[in-house]
């Protein structure tokens, strides 16, 4: 067994022991499972944990490959009710927001971004659900701009994105469908500014490889467990776990910025 693990530490990138690529791996799965089950925010829990287990440089753009994975699929499968014209005016948008939020993100320490991470996930939990958003292209544009800026420093931006959508449509298939495009797009322009960056995706790939193809099985065979799990007290319980994982985070930042 020391041998196998020995061996496969020589696909994880450095610094990531074997224990935290299971916990990550089986994050992914879970994670994936509680948003095909309860329709919960997946990509904000996969956050909460992977703040806690990866370097903080890295955090933002790896999870965007693991969301650009598992919205992949959803987005393939719904991509005949995907309502083109609102998409193209929310990329124009998205792409002016990636250039800029990338200009950005690299400036911050990563204390900051830690407790950013912290205080959104806490936020997503605890304040109040975004409002559906009013407007008409030029608020469709500013949301795109203004949702992919936040996605370059938070990573899981689907509820924002989810109200910039709803008022624009009345059909749930047709919402669906665009809401998937439209999170794909995002993810991946963030990963391609990333790129651009200079982040180094290839020492990541076996673990990305590994974690969206958990999200895979658990999107397929997760949402069968799950709803054997009473869903209101499944909801207080994950709400108390992510805010206990938040403040572990912005607890560590503190610490880091307190001890120099």
């Amino acid at each position: 067994m020391a041998g196998l693990e020995a061996s496969l530490l020589t696909y994880l990138p450095e610094g990531l022991s074997f224990a935290a690529a299971l916990v990550l791996v089986a994050t992914s799965f879970v994670t994936a499972a509680l948003t095909a089950a309860f329709g919960i925010g997946g990509g904000v829990a996969l956050l909460a944990v992977m703040a806690s287990l990866v370097p903080v440089a890295v955090l933002i753009p790896v999870h965007g490959v693991v969301q650009l994975g598992a919205n992949a699929g959803r987005a393939m499968v719904q991509i005949r009710q995907v309502v083109w014209p609102l998409l193209g005016i929310f990329s124009a948008g998205a792409l002016l927001g990636a250039l800029i939020g990338g200009q950005l993100v690299v400036t911050l320490p990563d204390v900051l971004l830690k407790t950013f991470v912290g205080a959104f996930v806490l936020l997503t939990i605890w304040g109040p659900k975004p409002k559906q958003a009013k407007g008409g292209n030029l608020g469709l544009f500013s949301g795109g701009v203004f949702a992919t800026i936040l996605t370059m420093f938070v990573g899981a931006t689907g509820p924002f994105v989810a109200a910039l959508l709803a008022s624009r449509l009345d059909d749930r298939r047709t919402y669906a469908g665009t809401h998937a495009a439209a999170m794909v797009l995002q993810h991946g322009l963030k990963v391609i500014v990333f790129g651009f960056l200079g982040f180094a995706f290839g020492a990541w790939v076996p673990i990305l490889v590994a974690m969206i193809g958990a999200g895979f099985l658990g999107t397929l065979l997760g949402t069968r467990l799950l709803h054997a799990i009473d869903e209101k007290t499944f909801r207080t319980a994950f709400k108390w776990l992510l805010t206990a994982l938040s403040l572990q985070l912005i607890g560590t930042a503190l610490w880091d910025w307190l001890s120099g």
